[in-house]
């Protein structure tokens, strides 16, 4: 672009594309001097091409034109080329007297994405005062890839020059001191050695002085203090700053202003740009995302593994060994990572190391305090610190995580603990998060654990929630060792409502093996929702003969409860409602009321399997006044549900209907997936007998979709034979079949006597459905 109609030209270009963004005709002259407050002819001027917009008139029209802050700086720079362009030569001098300084480094090769973050720092350029940026991230994340692109894309605004400082923060050599730096500086802009103080203070003047009302860039390389920077920092509005740094350096943003930019790993889809970029279209496509997945959006990693000497076994965890980049210390990760941590203090260092012995994906201040053995604020401040450096990143709701790079090289210097140290750590750590999880249950299941929680992190249901989703893997991850029993107890209920039933077999399992009968009657109810039953009877029976051993009521009365139910799964009425009324008698004899409205809710389910409506009702009612009574919302829910089944049965639909959307909303509230998908599968049923058909099928594929999401097998079976049902009323017999084939496939695996009943008598009756249009 050399001319003023050639911007004027890009302008009339972004007029017409902000109309067609709108939807309506372009702005008119007087629509843009209503907007901008100019005249009517100097609006036609610029769009002309007659007049040129000086620089701050045109960064407020191209924004009234919808132009991206990445167009906005390439316009800014266009606009400074044709003004350039326009100015007279200026007479050559017999010998230049001011060099200029061009130190950036080259720019580099298949840079990828970051689009963002390059308009971010294109935003830099539009400030007012001393301008300045910090881009900060983790070790290979590409900070100095970014202030080097970007740099190129912007030198042509800085005709006085750029000056740039590897300050080596982050080096197996000393850093460089910020003296030495400006020395640097001093003599690229032409101040003879002679001229350059000796003491850093009066070098930082002479360098404010020498960069006064010249139009520079400066970027500041590897910094890991805020002193090696601050004397770096120009004192004048035409100059712009870009300082790189694993650390956040929150004293610069906060004293300095300096304009923070976040520097996060690539995204998938960058991560296989940039390798098919550096290692060509010969790498199957399949093994490019197995790299990429390993290189964990690092672009440092992966231009490693572009190179021809990469090997490293795809197929393990990450091994650092194999991203060693032919030995160059620069570009070998384990060292690019050791730099960092020996920027840490003894007590960081320390807390990074031991992050390594951590089973689960996410870390707090409380579990780095219980890994070193400190109190809480001590954990925090180990931890913020470690966040600083960028050797750990937020997680959400005060966690944090590593990726899989990092965390080798963390597990890697775990390995280096002695064994006690080790186990000592691990010890703390599973002490901690026992007693929290255990807070935790009590929290949002106080009849299942009662005690109540006194003041602590988790005293509400909210963050107890949080909490417990959170750790969850770590949790289950901890149930390998001697914790096991422990946490079978503490986090059943809360695994069961969650709809976490493949991590309950995990824990359970685990402390099954510990010949624990509590846990016996955990995993039988797990084996129960997905679908084994004849399991279940194995497991609920175990636990039965133990406890009944030991004399241990409560725990006869839950087992024999749950025992119980596969009784009922099984076609077995009479024995499940006699089973019930000997847990309901153990619960009432001894004072539980919550144990005792269970099994209210339990016999009132099972006489309605066996069509005894009558005394469903009866049990269900008296189980929905106990739990309201006694402020169990979840199970209130349960109970209604399960009497709005019966009136839906028995011909009374409004009132089911109103007390199946209670129940929905009880089991929504209280985080409860499988009640919620029960509730639906009953609504659905419900809106079908009154003859609501469509209606019925939305609720009945959400109730399907969660049956399969949490692995509840009954559910599955009850709703594919709803779901046919349905289907069969309004006609789609090849449907219908299709829904009663899986119902009962599924039934005839599980044992599931009733659902099997329904499957076939479905299928007898979309048989008959197409014999009889067939004869007509």
């Amino acid at each position: 672009m050399r001319t003023t109609e050639d911007l004027a030209r890009l302008l009339r270009e972004l007029r017409r594309r902000d109309a067609r963004r709108r939807g309506g005709a372009e702005l008119t002259y007087r629509e843009l001097a209503a907007a901008t407050g100019w005249s009517h002819g100097i609006i036609g001027g610029y769009l002309a091409g007659r007049v040129l917009p000086p620089t701050d008139r045109l960064d407020v029209l191209v924004r009234l034109l919808g132009a991206a802050p990445a167009e906005q700086g390439a316009l800014a720079t266009a606009r400074d080329r044709v003004e350039e362009g326009r100015r007279p030569a200026p007479p050559l001098p017999p010998a230049p007297t001011t060099p200029v300084p061009r130190q950036l480094p080259a720019d580099v090769p298949a840079f990828t994405g970051r689009t963002a973050r390059l308009a971010g720092l294109d935003g830099v350029l539009d400030g007012t005062g001393p301008r300045a940026a910090l881009i900060a991230g983790t070790a290979g994340v590409g900070k100095t890839a970014l202030a080097v692109h970007w740099a190129h894309r912007v030198a042509a605004r800085f005709p006085d020059g750029q000056l740039y400082v590897d300050l080596r923060g982050y080096d197996p050599r000393q850093p460089v001191d910020a003296g030495d730096a400006l020395a640097g500086f001093l003599r690229g802009l032409g101040v003879p050695a002679t001229g350059i103080p000796a003491a850093t203070a009066e070098r930082a003047a002479c360098y404010r002085t020498a960069v006064a009302g010249r139009r520079l860039l400066v970027l500041l390389d590897n910094a890991s203090t805020a002193e090696q920077v601050r004397p770096l920092l120009p004192g004048t509005g035409t100059c712009v700053v870009v300082v790189t740094s694993r650390d956040a350096l929150a004293g610069l943003v906060a004293r300095d202003g300096v304009h923070p930019v976040h520097l996060g790993r690539l995204d998938r889809a960058d991560s296989l740009t940039l390798l098919r970029r550096l290692a060509g279209p010969g790498v199957p496509a399949g093994t490019a995302s197995l790299i990429a997945e390993r290189c964990a959006g690092l672009p440092l990693a992966l231009r490693v593994a572009a190179t021809p000497h990469f090997a490293g076994d795809l197929h393990d965890r990450p091994d650092l060994d194999a991203f060693d980049a032919g030995g160059d210390p620069r570009t070998a990760l384990r060292s690019v990572f050791s730099w960092s941590l020996r920027q840490l203090s003894p007590a960081g260092a320390s807390a990074f190391q031991l992050l390594g012995l951590h089973p689960g994906r996410i870390v707090d201040a409380a579990a780095t305090a219980a890994l070193a053995g400190v109190p809480p604020p001590a954990g925090r401040a180990m931890l913020d610190e470690v966040a600083r450096a960028h050797l750990v990143e937020p997680a959400g709701a005060g966690g944090y995580g590593m990726h899989d790079l990092l965390r080798a090289y963390s597990v890697d210097l775990a390995g280096q603990l002695t064994g006690d140290e080790s186990q000592a750590a691990l010890d703390r750590l599973a002490a901690h998060l026992l007693h929290t999880a255990t807070l935790a249950a009590a929290t949002l299941f106080p009849h299942d654990h009662p005690g109540g929680t006194g003041a602590s992190t988790v005293d509400t249901p909210e963050r107890a929630q949080r909490w417990l989703d959170r750790e969850r893997a770590t949790l289950v991850a901890l149930s390998r060792t001697h914790a096991a029993v422990d946490l079978s107890r503490v986090l059943w209920r809360y695994l069961e409502v969650g709809g976490h039933y493949r991590d309950a077999l995990t824990v359970h399992t685990a402390a099954a093996a510990h010949d624990d009968a509590d846990a016996h009657t955990n995993l039988g109810a797990v084996h129960w929702l997905l679908g084994d039953h004849h399991l279940a009877k194995v497991h609920f029976g175990r636990s039965l003969c133990w406890h009944r051993s030991t004399g241990d009521t409560a725990g006869e009365a839950r087992a024999t409860a749950r025992l119980a139910l596969v009784h009922e799964r099984l076609g077995d009425h009479e024995e499940a409602a006699a089973r019930l009324r000997d847990a309901l008698a153990m619960y009432r004899a001894a004072g539980d009321r919550h144990g005792e409205a269970a099994q209210l809710l339990n016999l009132g389910f099972t006489y309605q399997r066996g069509n005894d409506y009558a005394k469903a009702e009866t049990q269900l009612r008296c189980a929905v006044n106990l739990f309201a009574e006694l402020g169990d919302r979840r199970l209130e829910g349960y109970a209604l549900g399960n009497l709005g089944a019966v009136e839906s049965l028995t011909g009374r639909h409004d009132q089911a209907l109103a007390h199946l959307r209670q129940a929905l909303a009880n089991c929504v509230a209280a985080g409860d997936r499988g009640g919620e998908g029960s509730a639906h599968g009953t609504i659905g049923a419900a809106l079908h007998r009154a003859g609501q058909h469509h209606r019925a099928l939305g609720h009945l594929r959400r109730a399907l979709a969660l049956s399969r999401a949490t692995g509840e097998c009954g559910l599955e079976v009850e709703t594919l034979n709803t779901l046919g049902d349905v289907l069969l009323a309004t006609g789609r017999q090849d449907a219908a079949a299709r829904r009663f084939a899986a119902a009962r496939a599924l039934a005839e695996r599980t044992g599931d006597r009733h659902g099997l009943a329904g499957a076939l008598d479905g299928q007898e009756r979309s048989a008959g459905r197409h014999l009889s249009t067939a004869r007509r």
